[in-house]
């Protein structure tokens, strides 16, 4: 009897697709070990998204701790990015979304969750040092926001309000519209060449409207408190760490709640019905090679 040969794109499929269902169970089971960053690498980390309004910065800070749902809400954000106010409120509830909230609250920002969604790595790395190293994460921002000021690139302008005090705080001039702030890390914190112009170097030309219809995903009630190095959310604080990450639950009183078990049994029925169709597939080229035998 001769052996049955699978077509070698159809393995490196059927493979590809099984590493696929492996990488989402591990990630479902949430057991990275414990990490612990430089003060060099927590700048790093924080250079990207420290010169971002202090609202803004906090939903990023806590969505970057459910990085195994950023993909998927950037693929939401993108595919509805022409929703927005009361129509893309009305999109998010009517969708039900499985994701956490503070995920949910940046999908108003489709340009932030693509820069996390691009850069996994980063993402996850953060959302690491946020549940391990919270405090030194939020002296790293200031860090950053330090030589900004310093340099002369950090400066109130029509989007933003800076203070200079003992700790740096960036607020939207209107509080009912947040502005993306975009820079070159490696330009804004370290000195500026002789004749260089400082205030071309930090550009707002991204700015979302978000009114009361947010509020349910803490908007205009989350904040940074940084002279006690708290976030706080819904008016809340925010107390996610490494070691309750897997049962933590925000303090949003009206969105859908992150469910684990809603993600896992999506995912055994999405690996049942692959294996299914794999099933037949493989059934179908075992009657066709005894067919033309």
């Amino acid at each position: 009897m001769r052996p049955i040969i699978v077509p070698r794109r159809r393995a490196r499929a059927i493979a590809s697709c099984m590493a696929a269902i492996l990488l989402i169970g591990s990630c479902a089971q949430t057991a990275r070990a414990q990490v612990s960053y430089s003060p060099e690498e927590l700048d790093e980390l924080a250079a990207p998204i420290a010169l971002y309004p202090d609202p803004l910065l906090a939903q990023i800070l806590t969505a970057a701790t459910y990085p195994d749902q950023i993909p998927d809400a950037a693929a939401w954000a993108d595919e509805h990015h022409y929703l927005t106010g009361d129509e893309l409120a009305r999109a998010i509830e009517a969708d039900h979304l499985p994701w956490d909230p503070s995920v949910q609250a940046l999908l108003p920002f489709p340009s932030v969750l693509e820069m996390m969604a691009s850069d996994m790595q980063w993402t996850i790395k953060l959302g690491d040092a946020v549940l391990s190293q919270h405090q030194d994460v939020m002296d790293a921002i200031q860090r950053m926001r330090q030589k900004a000021w310093k340099y002369g690139y950090l400066r109130s302008n029509a989007q933003i309000i800076v203070s200079g005090g003992p700790y740096i705080t960036i607020m939207p001039a209107d509080p009912a519209v947040i502005c993306v702030p975009a820079y070159d890390p490696l330009i804004v914190f370290a000195p500026p060449p002789p004749g260089f112009y400082v205030g071309a170097a930090i550009q707002f030309g991204f700015a979302v409207r978000i009114g009361s219809v947010f509020r349910p995903w803490g908007w205009g009630t989350t904040r940074i408190l940084w002279d006690r190095r708290e976030v706080i959310v819904n008016n809340v604080r925010w107390d996610r760490v490494w070691t309750n990450r897997a049962n933590y639950v925000h303090p949003y009183p009206r969105v859908v709640r992150y469910e684990p078990r809603r993600i896992v049994e999506r995912h055994r029925l999405v690996a049942r019905t692959f294996r299914e169709r794999e099933d037949a597939r493989l059934g179908h080229v075992v009657r066709e090679v005894h067919r033309r035998r």
